[in-house]
């Protein structure tokens, strides 16, 4: 997919985009399915010098079989602790999850014993880790890593499990598998040793994919091959949850979308009702700073001021000091999930439940902003 084509995205308030919207993924009823993946008020902290670190605080998702969710949100905000979590590979000591419970299935990760837990790690959840250098062992050659993790989960001979991994090489288009199988990760390009992550995620067939930011180090060609590649090699029922700070990324490939702020999830809903209607002020935000097309944009908007420190998170709204909507209240209390359209777009703002009703008074998408004060979209 070219790189112009990806950046050509609807802007928030963009109305003739809204009306035309494509059919979208929609949140089976109670009953029909229920969720692969359920993350209930998960609590994560690591142990510091200068003291206790929140890095994920009161998280709460679901995924649904066959859903391509999107966790989005600026680095440093947790997003890489919630995903590392649900495997519980997050590195103790420092860290440990204090709160919460990880439902795969209905069973809770969090207190199933460590044995029955690696029985899950590849064969039901997949993980593509953000770089694979660090992901990949650089002491042995490719084929022998593929060929251990399908060992490990599989009764399979040498033999075949090899002829497994080149198999999967050559679905995820890496050249001339054979002679890739010999290779040592070091001797691959980083676009190489993704499609190798890929691979090694996607072969055990998991029912869950975890990507943090798989095309983070990669340029914008391979990155739009990646990201086609994963879904297109994913299993049909299989959920992917992909993790991100590129709002475009979001665009073109998930259902649904999470935006994460200083450890919170703030917003979660419908791409299209995200994108073109966001309840909550720091997706305004992040909307008004995509770059468009247009050669005689004016500067782009940013938002002023600093993220609050994780080892002082304020009570209440952690985004209240850097947000133009806020007013006393918002410093005062923590501001619950305000849930509109059945349920299906929830945000954790006061205002949001105002925005909607004007959404739903106009039947049209809002930018968050009042008629009177709403600048026009850059």
């Amino acid at each position: 997919m070219p790189a112009q084509a990806r950046r050509s995205r609807p802007q928030v308030g963009d109305t003739a985009a809204a009306s035309a919207r494509p059919g979208e993924w929609e949140k089976p009823k109670k009953g029909i399915m229920d969720p692969l993946l359920h993350i209930q008020d998960l609590t994560v902290q690591f142990d510091t010098d200068e003291g206790v670190l929140t890095a994920v605080e009161g998280v709460s998702l679901e995924i649904y079989p066959g859903e391509v969710l999107g966790l989005v949100g600026e680095s440093g905000c947790g997003k890489s602790v919630t995903a590392m979590s649900v495997l519980r590979l997050v590195p103790s000591p420092p860290g440990r999850i204090t709160g919460g419970r990880i439902l795969f299935d209905g069973t809770d990760l969090l207190a199933l014993p460590i044995r029955e837990l690696r029985s899950i790690r590849g064969r039901e959840i997949g993980m593509i880790f953000q770089e694979p250098m660090t992901a990949l062992s650089p002491l042995h050659r490719v084929g022998r890593q593929l060929v251990e993790t399908l060992r490990l989960h599989r009764e399979v001979s040498r033999s075949e499990a090899w002829r497994t991994g080149a198999d999967w090489l050559r679905k995820v288009g890496v050249p001339a598998p054979e002679e890739r199988m010999h290779s040592y990760p070091f001797q691959l390009s980083g676009g190489m040793r993704q499609r190798v992550m890929i691979a090694t995620a996607l072969m055990l067939e998991p029912r869950l994919v975890i990507a943090d930011e798989p095309t983070t180090a990669l340029d914008v060609t391979v990155q739009a091959q990646i990201l086609d590649l994963m879904l297109a090699v994913k299993g049909k029922d299989a959920a992917l949850l992909l993790i991100t700070h590129d709002m475009g990324v979001i665009w073109e490939t998930c259902d649904r979308v999470a935006v994460m702020y200083a450890s919170r999830i703030v917003e979660t809903g419908p791409k299209n009702d995200v994108f073109h209607a966001p309840l909550h002020p720091y997706t305004q935000g992040l909307l008004r700073s995509i770059p468009g097309l247009q050669p005689d944009a004016e500067r782009l908007p940013t938002i002023p001021g600093q993220v609050p420190s994780l080892i002082d998170l304020p009570y209440a709204c952690t985004f209240a000091d850097r947000c133009p909507f806020a007013f006393e209240r918002c410093r005062l209390e923590r501001p619950p999930d305000y849930a509109t359209d059945a349920g299906k777009h929830r945000a954790a703002c006061f205002m949001a439940p105002k925005w909607a009703r004007e959404r739903r008074a106009a039947d049209r998408p809002i930018d968050g902003k009042s008629a009177e004060s709403a600048p026009p979209n850059s």
